[in-house]
């Protein structure tokens, strides 16, 4: 029978909602800054055989694959009954990204029968493991990464498992935030849960289910649309990591993407064998930046959901850094080699769309922090404020400072206030870059200076994948953004720079980062002068750069463009 249009841009509109509403009752009631700050959480809808029907809330490498941790939870149970809550994490057995992304999965009852799941991915602030904070850069296998989750019944028949409980608290140096932070997703689940049966009783029994089905096909349809309008062809792309975490080295992902008709097939064979350190990348979070790559390229108007992916096969061999045998360790998937894999995605779709190229974004380049509140209990700081910044695209300067590109910037860069308020810190700089964004007709984003002190000793876990090597690449003859820098300066007045992956205990240091920049788009020389000269005043862009890199001469009192000396300059470039 054919559906209601009105009514089925309606009912996605509103499963979007559910999810949204759940985001903002996590926003707004978790402990830890990592969420009520940061939104390092995503909420997500499944009907009820696990397939996604809404990814509208959070950080989309958290969803792309979250119908797998709901499929983990209904082949490990088969008995689910309302009132039950179940928690998983583990990308070997459950479906999972990563162990510090714990799922609550709380299934939706109708009548008595199963119709859906809501959940709640976040990353947790600590999980236990051989650092504090989740990122253990000296990890070699899994087990050195902290508790690993399989699906487990957090709630039977709407009562706590407080033995699980009591375990899970246990296993974590930031018991106090964790128990506050695992009653927020509980209640935005519940919220979620309760929404969605309104909807269901809205639509009654006889449309409820069909809908979902609308809402999947008209996905596939409107992506398949988009597929079709790229022409037919294979295409190559790769990217590089200039280490395995423990040494200097060449770490290649290498992809080729073949379209045909409607369908696209990604196939990672090429790609190097898994590594020792913590880069390697579960099948789960394999799948998301693959998703994320190939729907930020094409129409960003189509939905998110499981039909969305219909048309899209891929292919990880095991064995590789995208597909690890057990016990890979991969705490750092989620970042890095899911920046990898969709920078390769993207090389190879350009070649199918040219004037959708996107620029490099900068790749990650700070650290963590963690130690001793007054009151004795451990706390856990990002920097984030030293975020890198995005590639141009076409019509576009990149973004000077955003989340990783896994987030596409749904991760947000905390308040500086807020966290002196929170942590041992005390803010001396924090603006952008001059002359690092890659030059561009539209230029890529200028990335952070970030100067902050310490005032205590602390536990550094160091993740500066972006330190040394570029990654902010230029696409139609823009340039390069610049690599990033971290520095400390140590309380004999000496500097030291850290490995780009590693721990260490320091006293009060002053820690002092650059972050990488990202690419620019098109030939400097055909950036719009009056945009040239904007940046020289915003402080983005130099005199010599602009004159050199852009053939733009300014006025003697740079308040203006030499309109005439910049025609001069541009035709001898």
């Amino acid at each position: 029978m054919t559906l209601d249009p009105v009514t089925l841009a309606l009912v996605q509109k509103r499963v979007d909602h559910i999810a949204e509403r759940m985001g903002q009752v996590m926003l707004r009631t978790a402990r830890s800054p990592i969420f009520n700050q940061s939104h390092d959480f995503s909420c997500f809808l499944t009907d009820g055989h696990g397939r996604l029907i809404s990814q509208a809330d959070g950080i989309p490498i958290h969803t792309g694959g979250g119908g797998l941790i709901v499929e983990a939870v209904l082949k490990f149970f088969d008995d689910i009954a309302e009132g039950d809550v179940f928690i998983s994490s583990d990308p070997y057995v459950a479906g999972g990204n990563h162990l510090p992304d714990w799922v609550i999965t709380r299934p939706v009852f109708i009548d008595g029968a199963l119709f859906a799941f809501v959940c709640n991915r976040a990353h947790q602030s600590d999980i236990g493991g051989g650092v504090a904070g989740t990122y253990n850069p000296a990890a070699t296998e899994i087990f050195h990464e902290g508790i690993r989750l399989p699906p487990l019944r957090l709630y039977e028949r709407a009562q706590v498992r407080r033995d699980l409980w009591e375990l899970l608290l246990l296993n974590s140096r930031c018991p106090d935030l964790l128990d506050g932070d695992l009653k927020a997703m509980l209640g935005s689940t519940q919220i979620g849960a309760e929404q969605m049966i309104e909807l269901a009783q809205d639509l009654g029994a006889a449309d409820r289910l069909r809908y979902f089905e609308g809402i999947l096909d008209y996905a596939d349809r409107r992506m398949r649309a988009a597929v079709s309008e790229l022409p037919d062809g294979i295409y190559a792309g790769a990217e590089m990591s200039d280490n395995d975490c423990f040494e200097e080295c060449e770490i290649w992902i290498r992809v080729i993407i073949t379209k045909r008709g409607d369908t696209i097939h990604v196939d990672y064979t090429g790609t190097d064998p898994q590594i020792k350190g913590f880069k390697n990348s579960s099948i789960s979070n394999t799948r998301s930046a693959t998703y994320v790559a190939l729907t930020s390229f094409l129409d960003p108007e189509i939905p998110r959901n499981e039909g969305t992916y219909r048309c899209v096969t891929i292919n990880a061999p095991l064995g590789s850094i995208v597909n690890p045998r057990s016990p890979a360790p991969m705490t750092m998937c989620t970042v890095l080699p899911a920046h990898d894999m969709i920078h390769a995605c993207w090389m190879a779709l350009a070649q199918a769309a040219p004037d959708r190229a996107c620029a490099g974004w900068g790749k990650v380049s700070h650290c963590n922090m963690s130690g001793k509140t007054p009151e004795g209990s451990t706390y856990v700081m990002y920097h984030w404020n030293a975020l890198p910044a995005a590639g141009a695209v076409k019509g576009r300067d990149g973004f000077e400072q955003i989340g990783p590109l896994n987030s596409l910037g749904k991760l947000i860069v905390p308040n500086c206030e807020t966290y002196e308020q929170l942590y041992p810190v005390r803010f001396l700089q924090h603006e952008l870059r001059c002359d690092a964004a890659g030059p561009g007709q539209y230029r890529g984003g200028a990335g952070a200076i970030y100067r902050v002190v310490v005032e205590d000793e602390a536990e550094y876990a160091y993740r500066g994948e972006g330190q040394r090597t570029p990654s902010g690449y230029g696409v139609h003859g823009g340039g390069t953004g610049a690599a990033g820098s971290v520095e400390f300066l140590l309380a004999d007045g000496t500097t030291w720079t850290p490995p780009q992956f590693g721990t260490g205990r320091l006293g009060p240091v002053e820690i002092r980062i650059d972050s990488p920049a990202g690419g620019g788009w098109g030939n400097p020389a055909h950036r719009d002068p009056e945009l040239v000269l904007r940046d020289v005043r915003d402080g983005v862009v130099g005199v010599e750069a602009a004159r050199a890199l852009y053939g733009v001469e300014l006025s003697a009192d740079r308040r203006g463009v030499d309109v005439t000396a910049t025609e001069q300059r541009r035709r001898s470039m």
